[in-house]
């Protein structure tokens, strides 16, 4: 059912980026990408699979800015080295006890601490560590199978059909428009033809917040003409325009909600559901920002979101303020869903497709010789 009253696709630009280059949509074309190695069309049999691919081939080609990201929590583990450095066996107890309170600062977990500690300790005791370069690297191996066992599937699974739906999911103030308008920009530069969906139908300046990115990204918007109008309504309408206009990508925005509010949490599910009746098997991913600050309390609120409506990545956002690095092994290690995008700076290019590999190194990053 339609809602021509109530919804409309918004091309207008926002005043506040009047000076910005404009995207006019033209139904007769694709979005134009970049000039860029990567660049995948749209036109391309498996689209979305080399999209993915394209993606995570570019987190590794941007380690630079994980590296700067991860400033400070690299700053917290850097006594690591230091307690590693002159390292005898006769210090192994005062080592790892050093090396514990350390991995705790950085939210890495007491249960995955205690883990991580305990195998250096079984390895040192045993003979297979012989040395401080050793037991460095040996944990570094060990914070990246914890990475890669339960959340190797870090690309972006979009399916066989267009368009591929994304839903972003969170509570208030993580950072889920924001994110949502950098996925868009990245997407769109690597050919993608996007729509975004101003889901957040409570918060009064949400879908201006939203226009401005749509703006900024040259996308096409759907948002509700009237207040009140229900988010599962917006969302729908959205999905059908992008299904009727060859979009390839349907970026899909909700409000932020407490996972404790019961209500809210079953408005999720109403979305979910109203974007199911368009296009089955949709969405594909749904993926829920949190905001890297607030450390290993992040891990109630992913539980009750994947209990809801099945989580299938997080967005770890605001990491780049944050010494708290530890909680992106925490929330894969208990929950076994893949970090998909990390948040390390404000710019339109930093949310950055998460690579374990670099991940690792950026908060690890010196060797001792």
């Amino acid at each position: 059912m339609a809602f021509p009253t109530q919804l409309s696709l918004i091309s207008k630009p926002s005043p506040l980026f009047s000076n910005l280059p404009r995207t006019r949509f033209n139904p007769s074309t694709t979005a134009r990408p970049t000039a860029s190695r990567f660049k995948c069309l749209a036109s391309q049999t498996g689209f979305f699979t080399r999209l993915g691919r394209l993606i995570k081939e570019k987190a590794k080609s941007d380690v630079e800015k994980i590296f700067s990201g991860f400033s400070k929590t690299r700053d917290n583990l850097a006594v690591i080295d230091e307690l590693l450095l002159y390292w005898n066996l006769a210090d192994t107890d005062r080592v790892l006890d050093e090396l514990e309170e350390a991995l705790l600062v950085s939210d890495f977990g007491p249960r995955i601490t205690i883990k991580i500690v305990e195998s250096l300790r079984e390895d040192i005791l045993s003979g297979k560590l012989k040395s401080g370069s050793e037991i460095k690297d040996a944990l570094k191996k060990c914070v990246l199978d914890l990475l890669t066992k339960k959340g190797s599937k870090t690309e972006l699974r979009l399916g066989f059909r267009k368009p591929a739906v994304i839903m972003i999911v969170g509570v208030n103030g993580g950072g889920k428009t924001t994110s949502l308008g950098k996925l868009a920009y990245r997407l769109k530069n690597e050919g993608a033809k996007i729509l975004m969906a101003a889901g957040d139908t409570f918060r009064a300046a949400a879908s201006d917040q939203l226009e401005i990115w749509a703006e900024r990204t040259g996308c096409e918007i759907v948002v509700a003409e009237k207040e009140n109008a229900k988010a599962s309504s917006v969302l729908s309408q959205a999905v059908k325009r992008g299904k009727e206009q060859g979009f390839d990508i349907v970026l899909c925005d909700t409000s932020g909600r407490l996972h404790t509010n019961f209500s809210l949490m079953e408005e999720l599910i109403a979305c979910k559901k109203a974007v199911g009746k368009v296009i089955p098997g949709a969405p594909n991913e749904i993926l829920l920002v949190l905001d890297g600050n607030t450390g290993l309390n992040m891990l109630p609120q992913a539980r009750e979101f994947n209990e809801v409506v099945g989580i299938t990545g997080f967005v770890l956002t605001k990491l780049d303020g944050s010494a708290r690095g530890g909680c992106v092994v925490s929330v894969v290690d208990e929950l076994g869903i893949p970090v998909k995008f990390l948040g390390v700076g404000e710019g339109l290019e930093d949310l950055q497709p998460f690579d374990a590999e670099a991940f690792v190194n950026a908060i690890f990053p010196y060797f001792i010789h």
